[in-house]
């Protein structure tokens, strides 16, 4: 059995479902052999930063490692933002690179490169091929890496002069990762800490989700009685009525619930990335922290940790839930709660316009709990993240430590792929529309059916608001549009574009039985 024939049973014992990629030269064996799997289905994308996007999100949503696929030189470097990108917000990714083979990286050659090296900022762990008989050994290793606390990215370079070669050896088992919880030294500290403030406030991260504590978050913040916020990952945690939920914090501007977190004289941050937001834009008061982490705390002088309980989020919740806390009940003033709806615009909007915030009211209004909302980034991401109530958690995906455009659309293919059953909505500006536009046929080709939304105003806006703010005009931040509903339909898709929010309703209303792609021309530049 050839070396490649051996890696795909690894991928299949790792219960790989799905490679994202494009097959070059140094890839044809691999590919030959995924053609005889029964069990991983091959995606060709159109392009590789598409790839790396789906196994990204992909990886948020299945709780499994996404993997994309490419060959060396140009096709690895394409795959580099999405790497990056699942890297920073914690998504499991493994990353399949052909490269030349090993008779010619000792000198100048055609498209060579060092993917290891290009490639170690951006992962975990980037490693090459050096003994074809290490091939279970490292797959193995890479999928434990990806998805052990915090999850990330892992890349696996492959030698193209390996590709072929016999191998005799055969998959390692899978074997649980354990989990820990802190000890009762730890947690009487925590307890004592909580014990000894009269005014804790919670702050809640992407974390939380991943390890899939909500359940007892509620019931913690339901027994201390303490307000809480959360980052933009962790939208979904806390219901929107709930009498604690301050809602999201991280903006750069107008954020609203740092007047309640001034407030505070403790801070309990669960599961918190420090890639979210740093500590020094919410705590200027470096307010003492009990940090609540399977990972110790990272040091910061606007971090100071009192007491750390580091271990499985879900466990280490439960036993707090256990232990006879008292009551921590009370409000930051003037009415905060009702202050942020004002200003993040939570409660709906009565003007009749196409505005971002009206969009997503809609939505709320009129999808199931289990919808899938996928944002770009730009001005909108920003207006959802303060705006939009998601019914549970890990329905909005959002590309935040890195901030890269292009995700929604790719992204909204590996996340149906991963929830099949469940309704997908992608939001995007014109910018990062096309950047991706192409994955439009890879979709059409696997027969998905999502609603892809464009906010059409022919510039990149967040960028237009700062040069603005910053000089009072602006450079190089407008362009000229497609018609993307031509557009849409020239890939077979079906293409809309509404001039009301009653024209909007009424198709957002309809099932998902196909792509529709509905264009929103709002304001233009002029």
């Amino acid at each position: 059995m050839k070396l490649t024939d051996t890696l795909v049973q690894c991928l299949e014992n790792e219960g790989v479902e799905y490679i994202f990629g494009i097959v070059g030269t140094e890839t044809l064996d691999l590919a030959e052999s995924l053609s005889k799997s029964t069990k991983i289905q091959y995606v060709n994308v159109r392009h590789e930063q598409g790839a790396a996007f789906m196994a990204d999100v992909y990886g948020r949503l299945s709780k499994k490692a996404g993997v994309c696929l490419s060959t060396l030189g140009p096709g690895a470097a394409n795959l580099v933002t999405g790497i990056a990108s699942a890297q920073l917000d914690h998504s499991p990714l493994v990353a399949l690179i052909g490269q030349a083979g090993i008779e010619r990286q000792h000198g100048e050659s055609h498209q060579y490169m060092d993917i290891v090296k290009l490639l170690e900022p951006a992962t975990k762990w980037s490693t090459q091929i050096l003994d074809s008989q290490t091939v279970p050994t490292v797959i193995r290793k890479a999928f434990r890496l990806a998805l052990m606390e915090k999850p990330g990215s892992v890349a696996i370079t492959l030698p193209e002069n390996f590709a072929a070669q016999p191998i005799a050896n055969t998959p390692i088992p899978i074997t649980p990762t354990p989990v820990t919880v802190p000890d009762a030294e730890s947690l009487n500290a925590a307890k004592e800490l909580i014990q000894k403030y009269t005014k804790p406030f919670i702050i809640i991260g992407n974390g939380l989700i991943r390890q899939e504590a909500v359940q007892e978050l509620i019931t913690f913040i339901d027994r201390l009685q303490s307000p809480a916020t959360h980052s933009f990952m962790a939208k979904g945690i806390l219901p929107p009525e709930h009498q604690q939920n301050f809602f999201t914090f991280g903006f750069k501007e107008n954020d609203a619930v740092l007047a309640g977190i001034n407030e505070a004289d403790l801070l309990i941050v669960i599961g918190f990335d420090f890639v979210e937001q740093l500590p020094n834009a919410w705590n200027k008061n470096k307010l003492p922290v009990l940090h609540i982490d399977p990972l110790p705390a990272e040091v910061n002088e606007y971090y100071p940790v009192q007491c750390e309980l580091v271990g499985n989020i879900k466990k280490t919740l439960e036993a707090l839930n256990q232990a006879e806390l008292t009551v921590k009940s009370w409000l930051p003033s003037g009415d905060l709660q009702a202050q942020i709806k004002t200003t993040y615009q939570i409660n709906e909007n009565q003007k009749e316009s196409l505005n971002i915030e009206n969009v997503v009211h809609l939505i709320e209004k009129f999808s199931p709990e289990n919808t899938i909302v996928i944002s770009d980034v730009g001005a909108h991401k920003v207006s959802i993240a303060k705006t939009y109530q998601p019914k549970e958690p890990n329905r909005l995906i959002v590309s935040n430590g890195l901030a890269t455009m292009g995700i929604a659309i790719p992204g909204s293919i590996g996340a149906k792929l991963a929830c099949t059953n469940d309704p997908v909505i992608c939001i995007t500006g014109d910018g990062g529309a096309l950047m991706n536009f192409a994955e439009l046929e890879t979709a059409k080709r696997l027969g998905l059916s999502f609603t892809i939304i464009i906010l059409d105003d022919s510039m990149l806006k967040l960028e237009v608001k700062q040069m603005n703010n910053k000089f009072g005009n602006t450079y190089g931040v407008t362009f000229e549009n497609p018609d993307f509903v031509q557009l849409a339909q020239s890939f077979g898709v079906k293409g809309i574009r509404p001039n009301t929010l009653a024209e909007l309703e009424t198709i957002l209303k309809e099932p998902q039985q196909e792509i529709v792609l509905i264009d929103l021309v709002t304001q233009s530049p002029g």
